[in-house]
């Protein structure tokens, strides 16, 4: 028996189909000895209780930074009162899914019809059956929505722990433009779980500019999937920071469907103190002369653990692929751990591909260089590792977002010590 599973079933709120997906969910139980999760143990998490999230009110000035248009959710509740969709362009439709589900239009929510069955998504498997809230975005063909949208989840203190599942629906139509920001901010010290997943869909010709900054509580445990396809010369650009929670995993799975798609996904994984960051992407290239290019680094210093894995499959017919990762790792600790996977598999001919790994420590040449200049250690330091991730950051082109991420960076590498 799964403590944690029976207490999130008892929260079921669905139809008989729903029912299906739970049962069966519950029938597999979290995997024990998947690959897919053979360096993140749910076995301490499987022994937890979450009950149900409540209203809690969180004070606005914690959102003062962040800018319309936005859509709140607190503890997985939308919040009317902390939300601002002012400045939406025409032909840009942004709802919260509850208001969907209330409707009479089931077209509207077709994406919820997507299932999963394998034992190792059993988050996913969650998350299609108790979702009831989140995000529902629709761009019009052509439309360039400018001003960034903002998402943001916030996890504050209420009685007990308590668990959330949020199902975001982003849909760019031909030639359309977005950027899109999701954040996880923490309004007080709690030790809830999160659940979130994100459908992407890029149409012919459009693209999509997003960045995902997560910053959640301390002691949260998070769990988020972004799951994308990309049609005809579509383009993703994402950026990833993973700075919060006790637990935190995200899968980013992409599939380049149509030729001429392109990918940029680049992130940062911050292990500090205790934490266990684990990132998973799994990159799918169907269609001919697709494009690539993963650029990760991960830090973990004091006792933290960092987990990447890194899958680009090149589908037989892909020819003209090109694919490049480059995954580089810091450990400023002799108790930390860093765990790395770049995976390539290649079906298909004529393609440019290449990927790579590396776990090192700071340069002590460079550090000697600083300190023979009249730096002290922890300022030399810290100028190597904030060097060491600033590639990823500077690549995001809105100047308030990239402050943004910026800001939260240094925070957290203020907190590594680094």
């Amino acid at each position: 028996m799964s403590a944690l599973l029976d207490s999130l079933a008892a929260g079921f709120d669905g139809d008989a189909d729903r029912r299906a997906q739970l049962d069966a969910l519950l029938q597999d139980g979290l995997p024990a000895r998947a690959e897919a999760w053979k360096y993140t143990s749910l076995r301490a998490l499987d022994r937890r209780h979450f009950g149900a999230a409540q209203a809690v009110t969180v004070d606005p000035a914690l959102l003062a930074d962040i800018p319309a248009p936005r859509l709140v959710f607190v503890n997985g509740r939308f919040d009317t009162t902390l939300s601002d969709l002012s400045g939406l362009p025409a032909g840009v439709d942004v709802q919260p899914l509850s208001r969907l589900l209330g409707g009479d239009d089931a077209r509207a929510v077709n994406f919820l019809a997507r299932r999963y069955a394998r034992p190792d998504e059993p988050f996913a498997r969650l998350n299609a059956a108790l979702a009831r809230e989140g995000a529902v975005v629709r761009v019009d063909a052509g439309v360039d929505a400018q001003a960034p949208l903002h998402l943001v989840s916030v996890g504050a203190p209420q009685d007990g722990d308590a668990a959330w599942h949020l199902r975001h629906f982003v849909e760019l139509r031909e030639g359309a433009r977005l950027s899109l920001v999701e954040h996880e901010r923490a309004a007080g010290e709690h030790a809830h779980l999160g659940n979130v997943l994100l459908h992407a869909h890029v149409a012919k010709t459009a693209r999509l500019a997003h960045v995902r900054l997560q910053d959640a509580a301390p002691r949260a445990t998070l769990f988020a999937r972004t799951d994308a396809v990309l049609a005809r010369e579509a383009t993703y650009a994402r950026t990833d920071l993973e700075l919060g929670a006790a637990l935190a995993r995200h899968e980013l799975n992409v599939r380049l469907e149509g030729d001429g798609a392109a990918l940029q996904a680049d992130g940062v994984l911050l292990a500090d103190g205790r934490r266990h960051v684990d990132t998973r992407l799994g990159i799918d290239h169907i269609a001919r002369d697709t494009r690539c290019g993963l650029t990760w680094r991960g830090l973990a210093g004091q006792r933290g653990r960092a987990v990447f894995h890194g899958g680009i499959t090149i589908h037989a017919g892909a020819d003209g692929a090109e694919a490049d990762l480059s995954n580089k790792n810091l450990l400023l600790s002799t108790d930390a751990e860093i765990d790395t996977q770049p995976v390539l598999v290649i079906h298909a001919d004529e393609v440019k591909a290449a990927h790579g790994a590396t776990v090192g420590q700071l340069d002590p040449t460079a550090l000697f260089y600083l300190r023979s200049r009249g730096l002290p250690e922890p300022q030399a330091r810290a100028l190597l590792t904030g060097a060491f991730c600033r590639e990823v950051v500077g690549r995001i082109a809105d100047a308030a977002t990239r402050a943004l991420c910026d800001a939260a960076l240094d925070r957290a590498l203020a907190r590594l010590g680094a």
